[in-house]
């Protein structure tokens, strides 16, 4: 999975990161959402950091949640994570595939690629039977140099989603589940009207699940296959711009090259349109 200190695959297994995470340049982050101010009293991959989705990597003012934050606030964080041009990302979530492909859609927009989301996360990690512990590591690593370049390709917002829907040689691909896509259950944020954008389609992220760890490449291949995507680009859409990343990372594993994410997603769609 390194080739000369680089990752050579957008997801690793958890044996993988068994074998490796204590190599010099390898950081863990943990990308679980905190239910409290506190993280405590849960289980944790050993060398893990927090990487705080919705506080120091959202643009918390924004109006939208999940927003992805600015060039300089990004970069800031993650050099206070100790990230550095030569690390070695690999990132969880609690869930198994949930908050992670996020991470490392994140990565990926600030223009770096040496990225990788632990595949089945935390819960294949103790199915496995690996160790864990009961804390966070300690902040004591140094100040990291990394540098972020903002790649504008790799996200879409509300004003480009118009006339991405009425593109012949764009699909737009909602990963929420059938029922909410259809519009027969209520969406679980508060005020949030039912709905989908103009011509999207239809692929809930679970659909590319097996247990906790994504499906097969094959699987994977077959599923994208029924939506006849041939040289079209693909943007990705879900509640707030979470589980659309899943979307994106089978996409990359496929070798799609004109992918995208809509940050907003239908929060911010079905809240600006009526």
């Amino acid at each position: 999975m390194l080739n000369n200190g680089r990752l050579v695959s957008p997801i690793v297994s958890c044996n993988w990161l068994n074998d490796n995470r204590n190599l010099e340049h390898v950081i863990i982050l943990d990308a679980r959402v905190k239910t409290t101010n506190v993280l405590t009293s849960e289980d944790y991959i050993p060398n893990s950091r927090y990487f705080d989705n919705k506080g120091k990597f959202s643009a918390i003012n924004a109006d939208f949640p999940n927003t992805i934050p600015s060039q300089d606030q990004f970069q800031y964080e993650a050099q206070q994570l100790g990230i550095s041009k030569d690390s070695v990302i690999v990132v969880y979530d609690d869930k198994g595939l949930y908050w992670s492909p996020r991470v490392w859609w994140l990565f990926k927009t600030f223009g770096y690629d040496n990225v990788a989301v632990l595949d089945g996360g935390l819960p294949e990690w103790k199915r496995l039977n690996y160790e864990t512990v009961s804390s966070l590591t300690t902040p004591t690593w140094k100040l990291g140099n990394f540098s972020a370049a903002y790649q504008p390709d790799h996200m879409r917002f509300f004003n480009h989603i118009a006339e991405i829907s009425k593109n012949e040689h764009c699909i737009l691909l909602d990963a929420r589940s059938e029922e909410r896509f259809k519009g027969l259950v209520p969406e679980p944020r508060v005020g949030l009207r039912s709905g989908t954008i103009p011509n999207s389609e239809n692929l809930p992220y679970t659909n590319l699940l097996s247990g906790n760890c994504l499906k097969s490449k094959e699987e994977l291949k077959s599923i994208f296959n029924t939506f006849k995507i041939e040289d079209k680009s693909l943007t990705f859409s879900c509640g707030s711009g979470i589980t659309a990343c899943i979307l994106a990372l089978a996409a990359d594993i496929l070798d799609y090259k004109k992918i995208a994410v809509y940050d907003g997603s239908w929060t911010e769609f079905g809240t600006l349109t009526t």
